[in-house]
């Protein structure tokens, strides 16, 4: 008789152990989502690609497939400058994102902008979302040779110095790997196809990356 009590109770140890690991485990809470915002031009708009082809959409499918609760919002208007983004900025966090990456700069350049007045407006950015206790990821933009070594250096320059000066993640060339590549651009040369999307989200996948990081710490 000890010997069939033993086994009963034996019996209701693994069932309560199996309950409390079965029912515990699915009572704890999903992970938290994090809200990633893309701040930036027709380079995060989409511009010229298929629906749901945009970076901000690519990105968001790499960082599922990596195992990260993320939604990155695409706050990507095309032909917008540095101006423009400051100027639509407060409106533009109005799913309060937790982090931004901010991806301007080109249309200035393009334009032959002041490299001063862009590297003013980024800098307000900044400081802007700093203030919210919103990190940052700021990439940066190349000026093509032909423009001038001063308008070059300036315009160049001022990406790194901006990250210094905040203390924030820096990506140095949102095209890396992707600008002048027919492959991986659409037919104008300037903007990137699929291929050429995908490319961009995996480079600076390790930036994006530690820049999460800085929201745990």
């Amino acid at each position: 008789m000890w010997v069939i009590n033993g086994l009963v109770q034996s019996a209701r140890r693994f069932f309560c152990l199996f309950a409390i690991a079965v029912f515990g485990l699915a009572a704890l809470p999903a992970l938290a989502e994090t809200r990633l915002l893309v701040l930036g031009d027709s380079l995060v708009a989409g511009y010229g690609l298929p629906p749901g082809q945009s970076f901000p959409a690519q990105l968001e499918r790499d960082l599922k497939a990596s195992g990260r609760n993320v939604t990155v919002i695409n706050a990507g208007v095309s032909g917008d400058t540095t101006a423009g983004g400051l100027a639509r900025l407060d409106w533009s966090l109005a799913d309060n994102p937790q982090a931004v990456i901010v991806v301007l700069g080109g249309n200035d350049m393009l334009r032959g902008l002041p490299p001063e007045a862009a590297a003013a407006n980024l800098d307000a950015i900044i400081t802007r979302l700093g203030s919210r206790g919103i990190k940052v990821l700021l990439a940066g933009m190349m000026a093509p040779r032909n423009m001038g070594p001063a308008y070059v250096d300036a315009f160049d320059a001022m990406y790194p110095d901006l990250a210094d000066r905040h203390d924030i993640e820096f990506y140095p060339f949102f095209l890396d790997g992707v600008a002048l590549d027919p492959a991986l651009n659409l037919d104008d040369g300037l903007h990137p196809n699929e291929a050429g999307i995908a490319e961009i989200s995996r480079r600076i996948m390790p930036v994006v990356i530690r820049l999460l990081a800085r929201l745990d710490s």
